[in-house]
């Protein structure tokens, strides 16, 4: 199948699968117009990287995961330890994003908002109160 059916299958642009296919995530066959010609073991590979991709997991992890996959002898505590270890990484970024939000917050209440220059949210910003 061509790189639409294999976009539409997969739900991810051509461009996102012409760069997993750049870098060796996927390697469709090529047809005798030297065109991709993606299988339904490409299909599944495609979605396999997808769903990761949607779990925060990053390319390298992706490459790994798709390496246990495919490995019939792996040990399910190598996937189990990537998966706590991105649950540890959401939740630090989730802790990060909750201080920015209470920042933000207390600044938005500071500020008056109102037509004169004085605002205490881009003071925050520069560190410092600037001098015009």
């Amino acid at each position: 199948m061509n790189i639409g059916f294999a976009s539409s299958r997969s739900g991810l642009p051509k461009k996102t699968i012409r760069y997993y296919e750049e870098i060796d995530l996927v390697n469709p066959s090529r047809a005798a117009n030297g065109y991709r010609d993606y299988s339904e073991d490409d299909i599944h590979c495609l979605n396999f990287i997808h769903r990761a991709r949607n779990l925060g997991f990053s390319i390298e992890e992706c490459r790994l995961l798709l390496s246990l996959y495919q490995d019939k002898n792996r040990s399910s505590s190598e996937v189990k330890s990537l998966a706590l270890s991105k649950i540890s990484s959401i939740e630090e970024k989730i802790a990060e994003l909750q201080n920015m939000k209470d920042m933000l917050n207390k600044l938005a209440r500071t500020c008056h908002g109102n037509d004169k220059p004085d605002c205490p949210i881009l003071d925050e910003i520069a560190g410092a109160r600037l001098n015009p």
